[in-house]
């Protein structure tokens, strides 16, 4: 079972959240790309942009900040978070 957490942080505070699950054969990099684009499309947001310092960050921590330059529209938050939880090898 793969999980991610996607936060959306607003001056320090958690405003929203949520925990995808993920139980199909794809490879990590589908998961991933699939369950942001299942936690945006909950939360009412557009994709973000994977600029390089975040997919980096993602790489070796499997947590990544998104700010408010990755979005392509303006976001009533600071950034969102996600953070895998849960992965299978």
């Amino acid at each position: 079972m793969f999980r991610l957490w996607v936060k959306l942080i607003d001056d320090n505070h958690l405003i929203k959240d949520i925990v995808v699950c993920d139980d199909t054969a794809d490879s990590r990099t589908h998961k991933v790309m699939n369950s942001i684009e299942k936690a945006c499309y909950e939360m009412d947001l557009s994709k973000p942009i994977w600029l390089k310092p975040i997919v980096r960050d993602f790489q070796i921590h499997a947590k990544c900040r998104f700010t408010k330059d990755a979005f392509i529209e303006e976001v009533p938050f600071d950034y969102m978070e996600i953070q895998v939880l849960e992965e299978d090898y």
